[in-house]
């Protein structure tokens, strides 16, 4: 993997580039869309591709490791070949799901013992199997074992939580460098910086993290209950430290306004739930704010969901279908919104790399963090 600095913004840390990859290159800053068993939820690849316009997607290795399973992506050829998908994939170890079933796993210095929230089966990540794993899932970029701590954890847990996390990160480094692909092409590995809330930690995991020299670098344990403005704290802290010859991954986050933030600070990657959790619900992101669909107001309203949109369904549909659609309880209605919102977060950081590009990133995006906050 490579990636080319091309711009930065001359008012913030905002820089533009190309990360290049075995399936394809990827313009940063960039939203990758997030398909946790292989898909993303209600929309087909196709319009993924030619609607979204998503230059890379997201697996999950705790999903995928369980169902359909590594062996069956082994036998398929990898993930790509198993879902019809040709540009890049990135996984998330898996992690932050073994930890989030809080009930169900105990860490140790081996690793990760969970319970399968499918059917109770008894399973094992290290840092070593997570690489082998994701070696045999075939993602261009695979993502350090590491531990999420919740955002209003005590600092001795958060002590403890990165002396963990540092021990996996040596370890799966080491087995990453000593391991090849399993499909003829190359993987980046990205090593994961944590430490909460605490400057302090995040600076010292930041310069273990930097001082790999890995393809790119990931931030983690953000957006998990603290203040936005804390989060925002955290990813200057991180990136004064992070080299700005690598790409930067801001994992798990978030609303379009973190976005925009996050690009401000330094940031060139970026994926979250929110467009088609959010969309599934009724909520639209636009330029000029979040809409309810369900509201009584868009009722006859027979404009398109946004007249000048990048995608089909922003031209096509008006607001009053798309209203009757979610009401009736039609699966239209959630895969229309699902589009649109993708479409919107792959536009606006589109629009971010051409400001970047044209030098007056900053001042856009104090407007743009203005309109983005409106209901409408």
């Amino acid at each position: 993997m490579q990636y080319r600095l091309q711009a930065t913004d001359p008012n913030s840390r905002a820089r533009a580039g190309v990360i290049t990859t075995a399936h394809g290159e990827i313009q940063t800053p960039i939203f990758m869309p997030v398909g946790t068993v292989g898909s993303v939820k209600g929309v087909h690849f196709h319009e993924l591709r030619d609607e979204v316009k998503a230059q890379i997607i997201l697996g999950n290795t705790y999903h995928l490791y369980l169902r359909p399973g590594v062996e069956i992506l082994n036998r398929a050829g990898g993930l790509h070949k198993f879902i019809g998908w040709e540009r890049p994939i990135l996984t998330d170890s898996g992690g932050f799901q073994v930890f989030s079933l809080s009930a169900n796993r105990k860490l140790t210095e081996e690793g990760a013992h969970f319970r399968s929230h499918i059917d109770g089966s008894k399973h094992l990540f290290t840092p070593e199997n997570v690489v082998d794993i994701q070696r045999m899932i075939g993602s261009d970029i695979m993502m350090a074992l590491d531990e999420c701590p919740p955002g209003t954890s005590e600092y001795s847990y958060a002590r403890k939580s990165l002396d963990l996390t540092l021990k996996w990160m040596d370890r799966g480094w080491r087995h990453y460098k000593e391991t090849e692909g399993l499909y003829g092409y190359s993987q980046a590995w990205f090593p994961i910086v944590q430490g909460c809330t605490y400057p302090e930690l995040r600076r010292e995991s930041a310069t273990r993290v930097a001082e790999l020299g890995a393809d790119g670098n990931a931030i983690g344990g953000l957006a998990v209950g603290e203040p936005a403005e804390v989060m925002y704290e955290m990813i200057d802290v991180v990136n004064e430290i992070l080299p700005a010859d690598r790409p930067r991954y801001l994992m798990g986050v978030g609303t379009p306004v973190n976005i925009l933030e996050a690009i401000d600070r330094g940031v060139d990657m970026m994926d979250c739930v929110m467009p088609t959790r959010n969309g599934r619900n009724g909520m639209l992101f636009t330029p000029e704010g979040t809409m309810n669909m369900r509201n009584k107001k868009w009722a006859d309203d027979f404009t398109p969901l946004w007249e000048d949109g990048p995608s089909y369904v922003d031209r096509v549909y008006t607001k009053a279908y798309l209203r009757h659609l979610f009401i009736a309880e039609e699966l239209l209605a959630m895969q229309i919104a699902s589009i649109h919102n993708l479409s919107f977060y792959l536009w606006l950081v589109g629009e971010a790399r051409r400001h970047i590009i044209d030098g007056d990133f900053h001042a856009w995006k104090t407007d743009m963090v203005t309109r983005l906050g409106r209901r409408l």
